[in-house]
């Protein structure tokens, strides 16, 4: 249950706030970050809305006020005194990268995010995992404070379920979820809107690369666990992008049987793995296994790649996921 009281209680006190997420930011971190930023800043609060590498290019479309700034532009403006550092959608500093350092500087320190964890209280923090993305627990931050949606908080807040839910089709979206779906949309925006900005339209070369990486997908030998791997190669050869490839992965959840969905890129020295689920099985447990997080439906986990044979690598990462599950 959050704890909304404590919440209000240290923004009564704070004057100069700094919002931060984690790196590598999705849609709900940064999503939830705009539109607690610009809520705030109704309150007459100054505040700062700060990540490692600013915000990234496929994401402008939710900050068209370019409210969120690169850690190095801040920290040569920064304010003397920090009174609250609200860091969303994760609750582990160190992934906040370099603003980590804010830490140090600040008063208060709130986690905001459904991501499930044992280290800190719900009561010390607004954290439950019984939200569908830390933009629904955005929302009802923002509705306690009593301060109206606009427009721009409820499409940030709207593609931020929309993404993190994978289009609302996980179980952790509750009547609560389309509650506020419903609220966001008063504010004026269509649905298809979103839709358009957050999956966009397509090459032909999609097509052919989601054909290329489909094709090669492969099962465990339980059959509980589906995977394909994509590496430079696949791009290069259809004229795409990695961020062509990032909802890839959901086309394995609708295959018979299969209990998780997983996808491992190769880059750069790492391995980045993917992982869905459907039903009651928690992905975000099995990352934490491999160095990574997240929660129920979705999770993700950065693996050093053996560089002589990274595909026997990943042959490997299965068998242990399929250990695991069997443990």
């Amino acid at each position: 249950m959050l704890n909304l009281k404590n919440f209000t209680q240290k923004l009564e006190h704070a004057q100069n706030i700094v919002i931060t997420t984690h790196i590598y930011p999705d849609a709900d971190g940064l999503g939830s970050q705009i539109a607690l930023f610009e809520a705030l800043k109704s309150l007459g609060k100054n505040c700062y809305a700060v990540n490692e590498e600013g915000l990234p290019s496929r994401f402008t479309y939710l900050d068209p006020d370019q409210s969120v700034e690169h850690y190095s532009h801040f920290k040569k403006n920064r304010p003397t005194q920090i009174d609250l550092l609200i860091v969303v959608d994760t609750h582990e500093l160190s992934m906040t990268g370099l603003v980590k350092e804010v830490a140090s500087q600040a008063n208060e320190i709130l986690f905001i995010d459904h991501h499930p964890d044992g280290k800190y209280l719900s009561k010390d923090h607004c954290m439950d995992s019984s939200y569908s993305a830390t933009g629904e627990i955005i929302a009802e931050i923002i509705e306690s404070l009593t301060i109206p949606f606009t427009r721009s908080m409820g499409f940030a807040l709207y593609t931020a379920i929309l993404i993190d839910t994978s289009s609302f089709r996980y179980p952790n979206v509750t009547s609560r979820t389309h509650y506020y779906l419903a609220k966001f949309l008063e504010t004026g925006f269509k649905p298809y809107e979103a839709y358009a900005l957050a999956y966009g339209t397509k090459k032909i070369s999609y097509l052919h690369l989601l054909g290329s990486i489909l094709s090669s997908a492969q099962i465990s030998e339980n059959g509980k666990i589906a995977w394909l791997v994509i590496d430079s190669k696949n791009l290069q050869s259809y004229d795409s992008k990695l961020e062509d490839t990032y909802s890839i992965i959901n086309h394995l959840l609708i295959l018979e049987e299969i209990q998780i969905g997983c996808m491992f890129r190769i880059d750069e020295g790492n391995i980045k793995m993917s992982l869905r689920s459907k039903g009651t099985l928690d992905v975000g447990i099995i990352a934490q296994k491999f160095g990574g997080g997240g929660h129920l439906h979705s999770a993700a986990a950065r693996i050093p790649s053996n560089q002589v044979d990274p595909h026997k690598q990943i042959t490997e990462i299965v068998k242990n996921i399929q250990n695991l599950l069997i443990d």
